[in-house]
């Protein structure tokens, strides 16, 4: 898409490309044209767009003569090229979608474009590419009446009829699309009163388009009926206004009878229509609608009712009873697992009763074909469910649970069933990793449910025959982590409640027990998810005293520690992250030995900064940046004085970086620095809100200016803004205009005129011509260079008050290839490749 021009440039073409666009249209139109790429002529086609959007006359028609002479000269060609005839198709559509431009048109071209004698009738009909301009082309023109009245009167309908089955599934779907649209305009343009089901009395076009649905729907043609289906799901799924009520009372009856066909198979498409009804609110009443669903949720295959059954459950305006019928549906694989899992049953099921046969169930689940993907569908639709933040029903959370925990037991066979089922099901389920993932993510959600808590030690058994067995694979394994986090912050909750503390420090241990042997794995992917789980259970645990205690009494802080190290960037990376948190209960807690943990305190920190400045991986140096940005931000780096030389000596790592986002980390790093040493003063920020020109503010305003001179901050912040990567240098501008808000509460822009003749003024001056070239600049001034001291605060302060932040902003927000994007040079390139191909035919000579 082009880049954005103001409304005023909008309404007209510029004159430069009304002078060039004559010999683009004739390059287009000549038979020995080049292939021109299809992505040049969409771009054309947008331009095109924009330019009709605003102004419906036919001056863009009637000024450019040249664009009719085009269409004309394409369809005169006796083989014209596939995507030149698709482009003209489609621009005519576009400059024909008012109706001054559709008169204008219409005598001398659309009948030839897209009437009968068009190239319907020709052989380069036969390309796709054809077929899907002609139907975008009058999707486009399609905008009023006089064009309805044209597809209906001239038999373009019966072409796009013909299109719905088209053997290119863009066309099909674009005739489908095509269709809808009509209907609609020709419901909503040409009514005088709304339709009911007493008094209905259809415009032509939509009654056209309708009888082709009914004729459709009674056709003995599977591929007819599936059309209909798909152009009436897309329908109800677009439209809401109520007449849409009246088309449905008109087809209701055949398309339930779809339900109890065997004929006809096209029960798969049923569910994703009703899925569309069900989220109009033409149909939160409609009594026949939700009988239908009802009907549809007891006749479609579990696999097709699934997603039918989740979408219901998550609509509000649902009928209770539709409700029920839905989880039902939801839950009764997970109820037969249930009742497999031992014979006879010790649990409580989970339904009373089933809506489908439960016999088709246990098939399914027998048949190492279905089993799985039945069970992964059913545990997605759960998880889906369980994300909401109001269940609209409360799901029976205990034996939901039981059945999770007996998938799980099947997949790594450490459940001997004894029903038949059951020992055929765990055959099939032996370490499926799928059915093991999808089960582990609805046991994590279900970690937040009401009346799991008497299963808690049930739960552990099976997360930590995971954690420890060594056939789990690092993706399930993975996923057992982050179920294990969930559980254990639950844990901590009933714990707290109910004083269950030997409880969780068992569980606590035997999880940190495991953790220590995962951290030594000689798997990579292993030992990263192992840091990353810790750093997880680090930020939700911290508080908990018997975390604390069980984390520090175990060898996974030094384990952790030894992986800064570790051959693997990725695990180094999560391994300064896991470090990182490990030191706010280490060396930042309130209550640690602050003498005995001072030099282990430097050796991290130190071996922190050294990963920054050497490792030869981005990854480990970003998260070193973004553990460094955390502990300013929690004031972990002492008093200020402290803070200023540690964020002077990060800075100084981090503006050499080659790591675009690490450089990025530095700025936000100066950020909140600043953030401090503005508070620390009593100085607000919001971020960096305008202060008073109280004498004390000011003296305090020069204290700030001071610190980040010293720290070196400006000349970080100023050769940011030249920076090679765009969003370092608008990062950057944006926080030296907080900083001129600051430090100016009422700016008022300088002229630098003023101050150059002064030493400091020249210099700035030429900092500010250097700043123009952005990330063109080659010699950024350094430590002084052409006289610009960026520790001295009477240079900064000029700096700020003279620099025009806000062109540069302006600047740096243009993207990369504003340029390009222009229709100018879009012209511009077009022509270009006509030249270059006429050179390399003279070269032929």
């Amino acid at each position: 898409m082009f880049s954005p021009e103001p409304r005023s440039r909008r309404r007209a073409m510029t004159h430069e490309c009304s002078v060039l666009l004559p010999r683009v249209c004739a390059a287009l139109a000549h038979p020995r044209q080049p292939r021109y790429d299809d992505t040049c002529l969409e771009k054309l086609l947008d331009w095109f767009r924009s330019l009709t959007a605003l102004d419906p006359g036919v001056e863009l028609v009637q000024d450019n003569p040249c664009l009719m002479e085009f269409i004309a000269s394409v369809l005169a060609l006796p083989k014209p090229s596939p995507s030149i005839l698709s482009f003209a198709l489609r621009l005519a559509g576009i400059l024909a979608a008012s109706e001054s431009r559709f008169q204008h048109l219409q005598e001398k071209l659309l009948v030839r474009l897209f009437g009968r004698d068009g190239p319907l009738s020709s052989a380069v009909w036969e390309d796709a590419s054809v077929r899907s301009g002609w139907v975008h082309g009058v999707h486009s023109m399609t905008q009023h009446q006089p064009a309805l009245h044209f597809l209906c009167e001239g038999g373009g309908i019966d072409v796009i009829f013909t299109l719905q089955g088209d053997p290119s599934l863009f066309v099909a779907s674009a005739a489908s699309q095509l269709l809808v649209h009509m209907l609609t305009l020709s419901v909503e343009s040409e009514t005088t009163k709304p339709l009911t089901t007493k008094d209905c009395d259809w415009p032509a076009c939509a009654e056209m388009i309708i009888k082709h649905i009914e004729d459709s729907l009674q056709s003995s043609s599977a591929s007819h009926i599936e059309q209909s289906l798909k152009l009436l799901t897309s329908l109800f799924g677009s439209c809401h206004a109520l007449w849409t009520e009246v088309l449905w009372l008109r087809v209701a009856k055949q398309i339930e009878s779809f339900l109890m066909e065997e004929t006809v198979q096209v029960q798969h498409m049923l569910a994703n229509l009703l899925l569309k009804m069900s989220r109009s609110p033409v149909f939160d009443t409609e009594g026949s609608f939700w009988a239908l669903v009802t009907s549809a949720l007891e006749h479609l295959t579990p696999v097709q009712a699934g997603p039918l059954a989740v979408r219901i459950l998550r609509l509000y305006k649902c009928p209770q009873d539709v409700r029920i019928q839905a989880l039902t549906v939801l839950l009764q694989p997970m109820d037969c697992i249930l009742r497999a899992a031992s014979q006879p049953l010790e649990y409580a099921g989970l339904l009373d009763e089933s809506v489908s046969d439960p016999i088709t169930i246990e098939s399914l689940l027998s048949s190492k074909s279905s089993c799985a993907s039945l069970l992964c569908q059913t545990l997605a639709h759960l998880k889906e469910l369980l994300s909401l933040v109001d269940l609209p029903m409360d799901l029976p959370s205990t034996p939901l649970l039981r059945s999770l925990m007996m998938i799980l037991q099947f997949c790594n066979g450490f459940l001997s069933p004894a029903s038949p089922l059951g020992n055929t099901v765990s055959r099939i389920l032996i370490n499926n990793f799928r059915v093991q993932r999808s089960a582990l993510d609805v046991l994590a959600a279900l970690s937040e449910q009401k009346g799991c808590d008497t299963l808690l030690g049930s739960v552990f058994d099976v997360l930590l025959a995971y954690l420890e067995s060594p056939n789990t694979s690092p993706t399930v394994l993975k996923t057992t982590f982050q179920a294990t986090s969930k559980w254990l912050v639950r844990l901590q909750e009933v714990s707290c409640s109910n004083s269950q503390w030997q409880q969780a420090e068992k569980i606590l241990e035997d999880v940190f027990l495991v953790l220590q042997k995962r951290l030594c794995s000689p798997c990579w992917e292993i030992r990263d998810s192992s840091l990353e789980f810790l750093t997880v259970l680090i930020k939700c645990l911290t508080d908990q005293d018997e975390f604390r205690q069980s984390l520090l009494s175990s060898e996974v802080p030094r384990l952790t520690e030894n992986l800064l190290e570790d051959p693997e960037s990725y695990v180094r990376a999560s391994a300064v992250t896991a470090v990182g948190h490990l030191a706010f209960i280490t060396y930042f807690a309130p209550e640690s030995p602050v003498v005995e943990n001072q030099c282990n305190k430097e050796n991290t920190i130190a071996k922190l900064q050294e990963i920054l400045s050497t490792d030869p991986e981005g990854f480990p140096r970003r998260a070193v940046i973004s553990i460094f940005i955390e502990w300013v931000r929690q004031g972990c780096t002492g008093q200020l004085e402290d803070t200023e030389q540690f964020v002077s000596r990060v800075i100084h790592t981090v503006e050499h970086d080659l790591d675009w986002e690490v450089r990025l980390g530095g700025l936000e790093l100066v950020d909140i620095f600043c953030h401090h040493a503005f508070c620390h003063f009593g100085l607000p920020k919001c971020p960096y809100a305008p202060v008073s020109s109280a004498v004390t503010s000011s003296i305090h305003q020069n204290e700030v200016l001071q610190i980040l001179c010293r720290a070196n901050l400006f000349s970080f912040l100023f050769r940011s803004l030249c920076d090679c990567d765009q969003p370092v240098g608008q990062r950057a501008c944006d926080l030296l205009l907080n900083l001129r808000i600051n430090f100016y509460p009422t700016f008022t822009p300088r002229d630098s005129r003023e101050t150059e003749d002064s030493p400091v003024g020249h210099s700035i001056a030429w900092l500010q011509r250097t700043l123009r070239q952005g990330s063109l600049a080659k010699n950024f001034p350094t430590d002084g260079g052409n006289g610009v001291d960026f520790q001295d605060p009477e240079s900064m302060m000029i700096a700020l008050g003279t620099i025009d932040l806000e062109e540069l902003r302006d600047e740096l927000n243009k993207s990369s290839d504003h340029v390009e994007k222009s229709p100018q040079s879009l012209l511009q390139d077009i022509l270009a490749t006509v030249g270059t191909i006429e050179e390399n035919e003279a070269d032929c000579y």
